[in-house]
């Protein structure tokens, strides 16, 4: 694999970890009591996680235009490693048999992808 591809690998790896991120952030927002609907919706934590999700949309854009379809969609399934660390370092959520068993598989089959390509 070509380093122009790695580079835009990482990027893409990127915009993944830090719309995780802003998942994150959302959740915290969500777990917060507002005075109204329009308070809850328009706050400036909202806002910047909206925000971060465009900048990571247009890192996978960017980043498309080099790396293969078929590595993307690997290298998107990391968000759901990123977020089941966050939710068990920040928010304290329990590990279960079967969220370890999923994912055990995301990671499988990235090793398998990244083995045999």
């Amino acid at each position: 694999m070509d380093s122009r591809v790695l580079s835009y690998a990482a990027l893409m790896l990127l915009g993944v970890f830090i719309s995780a991120i802003a998942q994150v952030l959302l959740k915290k927002t969500a777990q917060r009591d507002y005075p109204s609907v329009w308070a809850e919706y328009l706050n400036a934590r909202v806002i910047i996680a909206y925000a971060i999700f465009f900048g990571a949309t247009f890192l996978s854009i960017f980043a498309y235009r080099v790396v293969p379809l078929s590595m993307g969609a690997i290298l998107e399934a990391t968000g759901y490693i990123y977020v089941t660390v966050f939710g068990v370092v920040i928010f304290g959520e329990k590990m279960s048999g079967l969220k370890l068993a999923a994912l055990g598989l995301i990671v499988s089959g990235i090793i398998v992808y990244a083995l045999l390509g």
